[in-house]
């Protein structure tokens, strides 16, 4: 029914999962790692939350405003307005401004304290309220700089407080994000013990929310099989090609070497049977 060309069309939109003994896997606590984190207190010490939220919508709203036309000060005063309040959204959106510089000078431990405030006021917030979001992102953010740390500063790498952040971010809230760097961790065994299978759990989560860095790494461990996660080189191809049509940037060169690197060593079998799969996953999602 479809051909080659039409199926690759359709891959940047495709967000379900194929491989459905990895989904069944899911973080279900039937081992010591699969436990879910306890939240500490306070994601860190010393540091205090903010006043309780109050309603702030339009602060964050005009502030939003003047920022797209180009008046920062007016902008950042507001936003800065709505999170001493304690609003999520202007808290996330300042970490993000200063993480990325913009708009900013880049100030990498003003973005870890604005993402802090989220994750220590908002860290029970309902995951199908709409700010869950930013919540579930500021704690994929602390992860992250737990990774790595942030240099001349009193954040030092600390990959077992990143893996609490992730986890806590990835079974709490679901999110795909913080579902493919815990995986990442367990791939590596960068902090925890070494576990791909544990790690193919969360990967098919967040491959099935269509988190393409997720798809490429199950796809390349499926391709090539591992410890506890035996060898599928037909599934691990296809999703590779949904991860090869969703990488768009230079950072993704990764994704496009791993997809070449299973395309070329595929047998023909596997090739095929790879197109049947995704024939199967646009008509069914599964």
């Amino acid at each position: 029914m479809f051909d080659r060309s039409s199926l690759l069309a359709l891959m940047g939109a495709l967000a379900a999962v194929a491989l459905a003994p990895v989904a069944a896997l899911a973080f279900d606590g039937s081992t010591d790692t699969a436990a879910a984190p306890a939240l500490p207190k306070a994601v860190v010490p010393g540091v205090v939350a903010p006043a309780k939220a109050r309603p702030l919508e339009e602060a964050v709203r005009f502030g939003t405003q003047a920022l797209r036309s180009g008046d920062m000060e007016k902008g950042i005063d507001s936003l800065r307005y709505a999170a001493d309040q304690g609003h999520a959204g202007a808290q996330w959106k300042l970490g993000r401004m200063y993480a990325e510089g913009e708009g900013v000078e880049r100030n990498d431990i003003k973005a870890f304290e604005y993402f802090t405030q989220v994750a220590n006021m908002h860290a029970d917030d309902n995951p199908s309220t709409p700010q869950a979001r930013f919540v579930a992102d500021a704690f994929v953010a602390l992860g992250a700089y737990y990774l790595e740390g942030i240099p001349n500063s009193k954040v030092r790498r600390d990959p077992g407080r990143a893996r609490d952040m992730f986890a806590y971010a990835a079974s709490y809230f679901g999110d795909p994000e913080a579902q493919y760097h815990l995986a990442r961790l367990y791939i590596d065994g960068d902090g925890v013990s070494r576990d791909p299978r544990f790690a193919a759990r969360w990967l098919g989560l967040a491959a099935h929310k269509g988190q393409y860095q997720a798809q490429a790494t199950l796809g390349g461990l499926l391709f090539k099989g591992d410890e506890g996660v035996p060898r599928q080189g037909a599934r691990g191809l296809m999703w590779l090609t949904l991860a090869r049509e969703a990488a768009a940037g230079p950072d993704d060169k990764w994704v496009v070497d791993l997809y070449d690197d299973a395309f070329s060593t595929a047998d023909s079998d596997e090739r095929a049977m790879a197109l049947v799969y995704l024939e199967q996953y646009v008509k069914t999602g599964r």
